[in-house]
């Protein structure tokens, strides 16, 4: 478990796939008060237990699920039971994971798309008409160039888009969705609501965390693993140093020799 972390608190696990957008996927997810980290798909299950994931974003990336020797998601993330958000490529995995099909679409699809919902559920319900009043279709952001073409057992299409037949899919008991689009774009039209209602219609988490918690973890830690002692520590003028001298000086005070 990260040091930076209250072990009673919410927290989601994003698994890293290589997208441009993860680390808009962390920062949307803790500006709703969500604590977060993101790993690489290669994290083993001692790591996945340890963090104790409230639920798991899959993020997209450049891969092909077809391809040989592509990222994979761990087996651990399905058996804790804990809700899985799948994004574009994210989404493709899990298909792919639990015994569906991908396919390569015909036309890559880089850009907004209408989304039509096909279905009820909790993640996209009542989408349109917060957004329009109406029910068209939303607007969202692709970037795509596979797509599911069969849905693994248990799962329902929720959306469907021009290229994409099954652009949201759900499996509502195992509380597993997975998006083809990107909601943490400004692009996606009510994408914020759709993480909101993720985090917490679905994972149940708590809109408590906030930045400075970070701080105030850290600077505990740190005075639980110092104690009385003493620290001495090489301040080159970087940022890094600097950072460190900063953190431990409000820790432990004149505990601290900086040379």
């Amino acid at each position: 478990m990260s040091r930076a972390m209250s072990p009673d608190q919410d927290r989601i696990l994003i698994l890293d796939y290589g997208s441009q957008y993860t680390q808009l996927i962390a920062r949307s997810i803790r500006e709703l008060g969500v604590y977060c980290e993101i790993f690489a798909p290669e994290i083993d299950a001692d790591e996945i237990n340890a963090f104790a994931p409230s639920g798991v974003v899959l993020s997209g990336g450049p891969a092909s699920v077809n391809d040989l020797d592509t990222p994979t998601i761990p087996a651990e993330i399905f058996s804790r039971g804990c809700p899985v958000l799948g994004i574009c490529y994210g989404m493709q995995a899990l298909a792919s994971h639990l015994g569906g099909e991908v396919e390569t679409a015909e036309e890559r699809e880089y850009g907004p798309a209408p989304l039509t919902l096909t279905s009820q559920s909790v993640l996209l319900e009542g989408l349109e008409q917060i957004t329009n009043g109406v029910d068209d279709p939303l607007q969202v952001w692709m970037s795509h160039g596979d797509r599911v073409s069969v849905l693994p057992p248990g799962f329902v299409t929720i959306a469907t888009s021009p290229n994409a037949p099954h652009a949201a899919i759900a499996h509502h008991e195992s509380r597993i969705f997975g998006l083809q689009f990107h909601p943490e774009v400004t692009h996606s039209v009510n994408g914020r609501e759709i993480l909101r209602r993720f985090l917490f219609d679905i994972c149940a988490c708590q809109s408590h965390w906030k930045a400075s918690n970070i701080i105030d973890q850290m600077v505990e830690n740190i005075r639980g693993e110092v104690g009385n002692d003493r620290v001495l520590l090489g301040l080159s003028g970087g940022v890094d140093s600097a950072v460190v001298a900063a953190l431990l000086h409000r820790a432990i005070g004149d505990q601290l020799i900086c040379v």
